[in-house]
């Protein structure tokens, strides 16, 4: 009888699992959407986009619905969230959709995030118990970029699009900064030893990277 613990192993070792493979297709549309919004082709750039936000609801939910949590959904969920977010940024800013201090504003609280996660793994931490304000900002950042990807329009589309996308964009990075506070809170609380960085994950199931 391998217990509860046992259980909780051998799902964590799985790869093939419905979350991770939605995850994984994911990642696959990484360079489709890349092309696309370079090449001025909105409508399938914001499919993607969509898709890419749903199911990374999806698949965080599937996965603790139904006990799929693995290690390898744990690395790809963050890095398919940060992917989708730096080529949307590139893209928009490429074509003078958004500005260039909304794109230094998300990188510069990456790098933060970056070098604290550094931080903790000098001193043997492998990272952090996620915060649900950290997946918020990622799921109003999701949001944000294929409403601004249609508000450049100058029909009713988006006349619409303008001040929904704005709305969750301007969310999206205020809670993108809280999460790097909180997280520099849960950093300290690691380092002195009052929290364990490798304990039960967050609401939503993932690591620390994946807000």
């Amino acid at each position: 009888m391998t217990g509860r613990s046992g259980t909780q192993r051998q799902s964590r070792d799985k790869v093939l699992t419905l979350p991770n493979v939605l995850s994984m297709l994911r990642l696959v549309g990484v360079p489709i959407f890349l092309w696309a919004i370079l090449s001025e082709r909105d409508l399938l750039a914001f499919g993607i986009l969509a898709l890419s936000g749903a199911t990374d609801y999806a698949d965080g939910k599937i996965a603790r619905a139904f006990g799929m949590e693995s290690a390898l959904g744990a690395m790809l969920d963050p890095v398919a969230d940060r992917l989708y977010i730096l080529t949307t940024l590139v893209g928009l800013a490429w074509r003078d959709i958004i500005p260039v201090w909304l794109v230094v504003v998300l990188l510069a609280r990456e790098v933060v995030m970056a070098l604290m996660l550094l931080v903790l793994q000098r001193r043997g931490q492998t990272g952090l118990p996620v915060h649900f304000v950290g997946k918020a900002a990622t799921f109003n950042l999701l949001y944000a970029f294929p409403l601004l990807l249609l508000a450049h329009r100058d029909d009713w589309l988006g006349a619409v699009s303008r001040p929904l996308g704005w709305g969750f964009a301007w969310w999206g990075v205020g809670l993108y900064w809280l999460a790097a506070v909180l997280y520099a809170i849960q950093a300290r609380q690691v380092l002195s030893g009052r929290l364990t960085a490798s304990g039960p994950s967050g609401p939503s199931g993932r690591s620390a990277r994946s807000g």
